[in-house]
């Protein structure tokens, strides 16, 4: 592997390859670093000599970055960072801003803390940009240790609960978090449902034929594990990784899901579904924010972080919930 020197080394290539990793596009990173694509370009190829490494490779319209470059990325990206911080302690002017961050979600989350983020952005620091990419793990961690996502945003109760014992047991952690709101699961169901028009029992709820949303596509979730803990089982005949694709199938069926209760309110089809409480006893969802440690220095991220949490309290989905069908 080439090693560069650094008596020679231009710094400002870094900068570059920093941003051509946040945005997986070299028109766009030119953009952000206003230099021409064909500087963008000429600085890469002194790089990838410098690294001996190709760093990226054509993707699509875009490009997608080597198993090198993904290791390389969270050391720049932190040591600019510390050199930002030094220089500019602090510093962080969002009205002037011209960043970009990578928020990884499911597409729940997204329908209810999005139209705040992008209010607030407009208002505030029409100069930032999000990219969102899908959630597609309940335990993000990888993404933000390589650097795919600078925040996740989810139910992660597995990671945190090692997060917590490596805490209590004073080992190093390397995560930090935030919790964003408490959300509940609900049963739903389309309109003219079969069920709909009375309190749903136990047997009733077993009996019944079910979808579920499962990022992994593993046909077993939490609500398998609370119904297993009563000797009890459900039969599920689909399984999706989206929650708006449930609600749509949901709505022209007679399948029943699980969904958050404040998503059924933003979705598009809210007036075609009902909802009932669970006929057994599940935890409340916790949906946190995630993030590596080496980023909580930066003051933007710092400002990201402050930011979602004001999205929350600007969210008409957390306070308008949906209607349950009126019993008879």
């Amino acid at each position: 592997m080439s090693q560069p020197n650094f008596r020679t080394f231009d710094l400002n290539l870094l900068r570059v390859f920093d941003e051509v990793m946040a945005e997986r596009n070299l028109t766009r990173a030119a953009d952000k670093l206003a230099l021409t694509q064909p500087a963008v370009s000429n600085a890469l190829r002194r790089l990838r000599q410098a690294v001996g490494d190709e760093l990226v490779v054509r993707s699509g319209a875009g490009v997608a970055p080597t198993a090198r470059a993904l290791a390389l990325w969270p050391a720049v990206r932190q040591a600019l960072a510390q050199l930002q911080d030094a220089l500019a302690p602090g510093a962080f002017d969002a009205a002037s801003a011209r960043t970009s961050f990578v928020l990884a979600m499911a597409d729940a989350t997204g329908a209810t803390l999005l139209p705040p983020l992008v209010e607030l952005l407009e208002r505030e620091a029409p100069g930032v940009s999000l990219r969102v990419v899908p959630l597609a793990t309940r335990d993000p961690r990888r993404l933000l240790e390589d650097g795919s996502a600078d925040l996740a945003v989810g139910y992660f109760p597995a990671a945190l609960a090692d997060l917590t014992a490596r805490a209590q047991n004073e080992q190093p952690v390397a995560f930090g978090s935030q919790r964003i709101y408490d959300g509940e699961y609900v049963c739903v169901m389309r309109a003219g449902h079969p069920l709909a028009g009375g309190a749903l029992t136990l047997d009733a709820y077993c009996a019944a034929r079910h979808l579920l949303v499962s990022f992994s596509g593993k046909p077993f979730g939490f609500i398998d594990q609370a119904l297993a803990s009563l000797g009890r089982e459900r039969r599920i005949v689909l399984t999706v990784n989206q929650f708006f694709t449930a609600g749509r199938v949901v709505a022209a069926s007679d399948l029943l899901t699980v969904l958050p209760r404040h998503f059924v309110g933003v979705a598009s089809i809210r007036d075609e579904l009902v909802w009932r409480p669970l006929p057994m006893a599940v935890p409340i969802v916790h949906v946190d924010a995630l993030w590596h440690r080496r980023r909580q220095a930066e003051p933007a991220h710092r400002w990201l972080q402050q930011l979602l949490a004001r999205a929350v309290r600007g969210s008409a989905a957390l306070v308008c919930l949906p209607r349950e069908a009126p019993l008879p």
